[in-house]
């Protein structure tokens, strides 16, 4: 059974910075495409960032771009959302979640961490 479990949330003022991660288990790791969603305090889920099987190739949501940096380590299972200049727009729950056939459309789903930017 595939189980996600994120890390490393909490509270930052505005302009700090925060990194998530999320360990994968169940399954071999490099056999999922990964990504970040978030959904904020009365919003819709949001996609944020997504990465391929190898890490080569990473996607970014316009909101995030040029703050946010998505990574893996397939060796560790782990998939890191490096988190800049944060905003208290990017207050959110946020969560990994895992493909094995595209970018687009996701099989497995972690619990969350919960991130709050103060102004």
């Amino acid at each position: 059974q595939v189980q996600l479990v994120e890390s490393g949330g909490g509270l930052v003022q505005a302009g700090g910075s925060l990194r998530l991660s999320c360990v994968l288990s169940g399954r071999t790791f490099s056999s999922f495409a990964m990504a970040w969603f978030r959904q904020g305090p009365e919003k819709e889920r949001e996609w944020v960032a997504a990465i391929s099987w190898t890490g080569r190739t990473t996607y970014y949501a316009d909101s995030v771009k040029g703050r946010f940096t998505i990574s893996r380590d397939n060796a560790k299972s782990t998939v890191d959302l490096q988190m800049n200049s944060l905003k208290p727009e990017d207050t959110a729950v946020y969560y990994c979640a895992a493909s094995t056939s595209s970018l687009n459309d996701y099989d497995y789903w972690g619990q969350g961490t919960q991130v709050t930017v103060s102004s």
